[in-house]
Formats: C-alpha cells, structure tokens, sequence
C-alpha cells in the first residue's frame, strides 16, 4: 500500500481549525460520502476540513476474488469468524498517515475525528481505539468492531473516553445489526462512551441519520 492515499479533500471555510477523515465502504471510492457534506447542518461548527481518502484495489474473497476497492479482504459472510489481520493493520497506518498530514497542517490530534461506512467504520474503531492521542471522536456508520478479541489489549488509554458515534439499519443485510450490537456491547464493556442510533434501513444513510450526524459533530467540536 502506497504511503500517502489518494484524497478527496472539502473545506466549509478558510483556515479549517478541525478536520473529519472519512473512510468509504467496500467496493466504493472516496467521492462516495462527498455529498452527505452539503447536507449537514454546520452552522453551529468551527471550520472543518472533510478528508475522503480512497482505499486501494486487491482481490475481495467473498466476491469470488473480483479486484475492487477494499481497506482488507474479507473471507466469510459473517465478517468475522476469519479476518484479514495483515490487511486491516496495513490500512491502520495508512490513516495513520492521513492524521499524522493533518497534524503537520496544524490541526491537533483532539480536533481531528475518524468516520467511516462499513469497512470505513471497521476501520475507524481499529485505527482511533490504538491511537496514542486523544482524538475528537469516533463516527462508525453501519459497520462494526474488528479483530474484537485483541481490543482489550491494543487499545490505547489515550481514547478511553473519546465520543463514539454508532449508527446502523435496522434491516441491514451486509452488516446485520447484530454484529453492530455485539460491538457496541464490547466497547461499552471496555468502558466506552457510546452514543447508539438505529434506523428503518438497510446497508445505507437515510436523511434522521444525517441530522443526527450534524449534531453530534457539533457536539463534539463545539
């Protein structure tokens, strides 16, 4: 994997002071959540620069090994009986990266905050509980928690009480709620502060998701 991801990059106005990297779902590309920006309430926000990096091409297995978009491979339907370890670390340091560019821009780790849909969301919760600073937040769209059985361990206590947003569809088919439960259960375990929301819809973004997105980063970055 490259060191720097390509990046699709919006600024609600000059000299943002906050910063959201935004990770997309399988299969999908870092234009994909670009429109959701003009759709959020951001009045009440400081200036935020929306970062959308683009993961790169591999062989998906589930997809009978059809080269696409991926942040890792994913073997089985249930996501997580068998999961792509060295994939998910490799795409850990490239957002990694992606911090560390917005840091060097002048933007600190407090005012910056991981999102993501589905893979975008794994990988989310798998780079911000890891992160040694505390960030802004976390907003974990229709996703779930990777590698969960290593969390207790990695985790660093620099995030411990950093916001957590979760969201997901009631009727999702891709990720099933369940699996977005179990995580919010174990996180909540490990004694973070999860904010929950569900919704009457499938693997996607519906309009009560994307006001209650825009509360919430203004909550967190008032």
């Amino acid at each position: 994997m490259a060191a720097q991801l390509e990046t699709i990059q919006i600024e609600t106005a000059p000299n943002p002071t906050a910063a959201v990297i935004w990770m997309h779902g399988l299969g999908a590309d870092g234009s994909d959540f670009v429109p959701i920006v003009r759709e959020l309430d951001l009045s009440t926000c400081p200036a935020i620069r929306f970062v959308f990096p683009t993961a790169p091409t591999m062989p998906v297995t589930i997809n009978g090994g059809y080269v696409m978009r991926s942040w890792y491979d994913i073997f089985t339907p249930d996501l997580v009986r068998r999961e792509d370890e060295p994939g998910l670390r490799a795409s850990q340091q490239a957002i990694e990266a992606l911090i560390a560019n917005e840091k060097a821009r002048g933007i600190p780790a407090g005012r910056i905050i991981l999102a993501g849909f589905s893979q975008g969301c794994a990988m989310t919760l798998q780079t911000g509980l890891r992160h040694p600073e505390q960030l802004a937040g976390l907003m974990c769209l229709s996703g779930y928690l990777p590698l969960a059985g290593k969390a207790a361990d990695e985790r660093h206590a620099a995030n411990q009480d950093t916001p957590i947003f979760m969201a997901h569809g009631r009727l999702d088919p891709v990720v099933v709620i369940e699996r977005a439960e179990k995580s919010r259960e174990l996180l909540e375990q490990l004694g973070y502060k999860i904010e929950w929301h569900e919704y009457p819809m499938q693997h996607s973004v519906c309009g009560e998701e994307v006001d209650d997105i825009g509360k919430w980063l203004a909550k967190v970055l008032a």
